[in-house]
């Protein structure tokens, strides 16, 4: 059996040890909070046993239980320049057993695990069965709140954003249906263009379906005012977007 109450309550208690007034750890406990409730309604839209619902829902709530610890150690979210937080959290739930303050039953904990570690990565690793399942509804899930973050909580450099050039390789790379690769020398626009990007890493047609819907593409870019030649740019990455989001 998953409490999920339960491990709520020891999700809010064990973010308490961290600094509370520091907004990126605020963020990431609404994020976590947040990603644990569209975990959820994939897993039903999927119509999935209550069993797997409440492993889905989980996971949603543990993806980024190392981000606290990742601030707190290294004062960034930037893997590159810190830790994979994917594979961090999977340490800190092995240490000293601490998956039990979660969940009582071990015979998901192979699952959770995998699952929350290939969350953040470019591609899932090779999985079958309820592995890949949760793996994959856990990305969906994770990139939803980050599309939903953008389109209606930005807090990035505004002028940044919109002074800022987009690169022609990551339309490129749009342009060719991929999700973007990460560049080292990312220009702030740039980062709106990979989330973009997200559309080619999602899973579930009810995911795509809600992205579409919702026009979090769309809303992530309306809020800035660009030159003519990144306007013209936008327009580029948006038709690229609905263009590939209309059949959902």
């Amino acid at each position: 059996m998953i409490d999920l109450e339960k491990a709520k309550r020891e999700f809010i208690n064990y973010t308490n040890n961290y600094d509370l007034n520091n907004s990126h750890i605020t963020r990431k406990i609404y994020h976590s909070l947040r990603v644990m409730e569209v975990s959820r309604k994939i897993a039903e839209k999927l119509n999935l046993t209550q069993e797997q619902i409440d492993l889905a829902t989980l996971i949603g709530l543990l993806h980024d239980v190392a981000r606290f610890e990742q601030r707190k150690r290294y004062g960034t979210y930037y893997d590159k320049k810190s830790v994979d937080h994917g594979d961090l959290a999977v340490e800190l739930l092995e240490e000293n057993n601490f998956i039990r303050t979660f969940i009582e039953d071990d015979k998901y904990d192979k699952i959770i695990k995998i699952a929350i570690k290939n969350h953040n990565k470019y591609e899932i690793e090779p999985l079958d069965g309820e592995e890949l399942l949760q793996a994959k509804i856990i990305k969906d899930a994770d990139k939803i709140d980050i599309f939903y973050q953008l389109a209606y909580q930005f807090a990035k450099d505004k002028n940044a954003i919109e002074n800022s050039e987009i690169s022609e390789d990551y339309i490129k790379q749009l342009k060719q249906g991929k999700c973007i690769f990460r560049n080292a020398e990312e220009s702030a626009i740039d980062e709106l263009v990979l989330i973009t990007s997200f559309i080619y890493d999602i899973h579930f047609d009810s995911s795509l379906k809600l992205i579409k819907e919702e026009n979090y593409i769309g809303k992530m870019f309306e809020q800035f005012e660009f030159n003519e030649n990144t306007k013209k740019q936008v327009e580029e990455i948006l038709e690229i977007a609905n263009k590939y989001l209309e059949k959902y």
